[in-house]
């Protein structure tokens, strides 16, 4: 199983970022897969999370009307969309799979998004 992400980088204040997660080794069908974010000392902060084949999408307050999830089913990714990008969005982002109906659960290796002028 893997979930790699890519896309991390420096942006400016107000610059936007796509981030994606290609995910392997596992049926990509009916599976929650979420974004995290964590910054040094804190625990990983729940971004939003979107189940693959259903559909349902849900946001953290933090992140709603700023980023946006989403997946290609045919390609196994979920992307994270971030907009309007603010210095206290820094932080290794981290993509997470949680099938349905299984007790286990996968994480990415996560990538760094550094907002900075």
């Amino acid at each position: 199983v893997q979930l790699v992400e890519s896309g991390g980088g420096l942006v400016q204040p107000g610059g936007s970022l796509r981030l994606s997660c290609a995910a392997s080794g596992f049926t990509f069908s009916r599976v929650v897969m979420s974004w995290y974010r964590q910054t040094p000392g804190k625990e990983h902060e729940w971004l939003a999370s979107i189940t693959t084949t259903v559909g349902n999408i849900i946001y953290a307050d933090s992140v709603k009307g700023r980023f946006t999830i989403s997946t290609d089913d045919a390609e196994n990714t979920v992307y994270l969309q971030m907009n309007t990008l603010k210095p206290e969005d820094t932080a290794v982002y981290y993509c997470h799979a949680e099938p349905l109906f299984l007790s286990t659960e996968y994480w990415g290796q996560g990538t760094q998004v550094t907002v900075s002028s």
